[in-house]
């Protein structure tokens, strides 16, 4: 149908303080509305709305209740992990339900349905398998951005992988098994957390709900997505350090390397000080951003480069003691991520200030 203009309607103010508006007449008996009938709204980018009535978007199919469902056929001889990575994927483009179809003899199908199950345990927030036959799994995620918004899930990311980098600093003092497991459950954990935040901002993108996300623009999403994978790299390089403390451990275990103490006590206190320094600046610039305060994001960054002469301090430091060769390079990776640390949070500031700056200088008024 061609476009056709309609007029313009005057909006009203009822004794309730709501604000109503005519429908065309016209428009009303040409889509066979009646009393009780149901319309969407949908706000647009450019902040217009857009009228669906439900009957319409139920027979294209654009409503959004209806739960995306995904089928995938599997042949348990060839590698799981391929299947795997299409179930993440499908989690992460806001799949509602998976039903993993497994072809072959027993023995196989029972192995490859354990290996389905124990992973989508493992790394999906809010998923649940709620049926299961000798052939087939099917997995639903329940969990919705109402229940867990995208802020809360940031929040939550952050504590878990700075804390895990912390942890893996005390550990160069001597590791034992229960610290390096609650590093690799907390790793799991932002991984999971991870991907929920992805999926719950791909799904805000599809459906153009950003306002129900929490943000003023659909620019936002972007930010969010870059903090996201700023997180994911901390824990990373805690995994990393970790592999790192753990295999110079064997040496020692295996009587190949001696030294009298695994790292030098004033390296170590100057590295945790510079270390809590850098998670302070990450944690400021995060609560700058979900605030949206450019005062506290502009003066983070003059901070970050501050912390310059520490790092500096640092490695003149490490250069002056007799440090076992092995422990020198893994407090090396140590001072190369809380550096990273210091510029994510630079980033995060700046990006705060792009995402701000709009409205601070249109408020100001000229005189």
């Amino acid at each position: 149908m061609a476009e056709k203009d309609l007029g313009y309607r005057r909006v009203q103010c009822t004794g309730r303080g709501s604000y109503i508006i005519s429908l065309p007449k016209e428009w009303v008996q040409d889509i066979g509305l009646t009393r009780g009938s149901e319309i969407a709204f949908n706000l647009e980018p450019d902040l217009s709305l857009t009228l669906v009535p439900r009957k319409i978007r139920e027979k294209t199919g654009e409503d959004i209740s209806k739960l995306k469902e995904y089928y995938i056929s599997v042949d348990p001889e060839e590698d799981i992990s391929s299947t795997l990575r299409m179930i993440q994927a499908l989690y992460v483009i806001s799949a509602d339900i998976i039903r993993v179809h497994f072809r072959g003899g027993d023995t196989d199908v029972s192995k490859c349905k354990s290996e389905v199950k124990n992973f989508v345990k493992e790394n999906f927030l809010g998923a649940e398998i709620i049926d299961e036959t000798t052939d087939e799994v099917t997995l639903q995620i329940l969990v919705k951005h109402s229940e867990f918004p995208i802020e809360k899930a940031v929040r939550r990311m952050v504590i878990v992988t700075l804390a895990s980098h912390r942890d893996v600093i005390l550990a160069l003092k001597g590791g034992n098994k229960e610290l390096f497991e609650n590093i690799i459950s907390a790793q799991h954990d932002a991984h999971r957390l991870g991907l929920y935040i992805v999926r719950q901002l791909k799904f805000g993108i599809e459906h153009n709900m950003y306002r129900e996300l929490g943000f003023k623009t659909p620019k936002e999403f972007l930010l969010y997505r870059i903090i996201v994978n700023d997180i994911k790299d901390i824990g990373e390089n805690a995994i990393n350090v970790m592999n790192n403390i753990i295999a110079v451990q064997k040496l020692v275990d295996d009587q190949l390397l001696f030294f009298k103490e695994p790292i030098d006590e004033e390296v170590h206190v100057q590295l945790l000080n510079l270390n809590a320094l850098a998670h302070q600046l990450f944690e400021d610039a995060t609560k700058a951003m979900f605030k949206r305060d450019y005062n506290d994001a502009e003066n983070l960054i003059p901070k970050r480069q501050s912390y310059v002469k520490l790092e500096n301090e640092l490695i003149r430091l490490m250069s002056s003691k007799k440090m076992d060769p092995n422990i020198s390079a893994i407090v090396r990776l140590v001072l190369d991520s809380c550096r990273r640390i210091l510029d994510y949070g630079q980033d995060i500031a700046e990006l705060t200030l792009n995402r701000t700056v709009e409205e601070l200088c249109a408020s100001f008024a000229v005189k």
